[in-house]
């Protein structure tokens, strides 16, 4: 069973379902990995989601990435991706998966940059770090190349276009 939780902070706009599209964006991701029984496992999987804004973005990512500067989505897995096969029933009933956090400034300009809506490129960002929870990538241009396949193949799923436009010309670029 999937639990996702979700704290939208208030610069978020209040007229979105952000519970809702979130919980659609990780089911979507998961759904293209080998993952994707984690939906109807019997173990209670929470992924936990924070929309929140630049400046806690930026100190989390100086704290834990090094850089000194905010970006638009981390991801915290709290399981080892050899272990997430194996997970079942923790202490208390519900096992964390991880934690992923948007920044509303950055993802805002992005989103506008892009011509897209905010809730699409947020829908994109929570697909792309649910990946990253389960041990996906971008390290490296074949890593690159199959996280990007993913994320596309999932949200065409939610009815949304491939976010990095057309690959041979490097249109839309990374996101991360």
């Amino acid at each position: 069973m999937l639990d996702v939780a979700i704290d939208a902070g208030p610069a978020w706009p209040p007229d979105i379902d952000w519970s809702a599209l979130a919980d659609k964006a990780v089911r979507a991701a998961l759904l293209q990995t080998s993952e994707g029984e984690l939906i109807t496992k019997s173990a209670c999987v929470e992924v936990s989601i924070k929309l929140s804004d630049d400046a806690e973005v930026q100190q989390l990512n100086a704290a834990y990435r090094g850089k000194d500067k905010p970006t638009n989505v981390l991801s915290f897995p709290m399981i080892q991706e050899d272990l997430i096969e194996a997970i079942d029933i923790g202490d208390d009933g519900e096992t964390l998966l991880g934690d992923i956090i948007l920044a509303h400034e950055t993802c805002a300009r992005e989103a506008q940059e892009r011509g897209i809506s905010l809730a699409d490129h947020a829908t994109h960002l929570i697909v792309h770090g649910t990946l990253h929870l389960l041990g996906h990538d971008h390290e490296n241009d074949a890593e690159a190349d199959a996280m990007e396949a993913l994320e596309t193949r999932a949200l065409e799923t939610l009815g949304l276009a491939d976010p990095y436009g057309d690959r041979e010309t490097g249109a839309a670029g990374p996101i991360d």
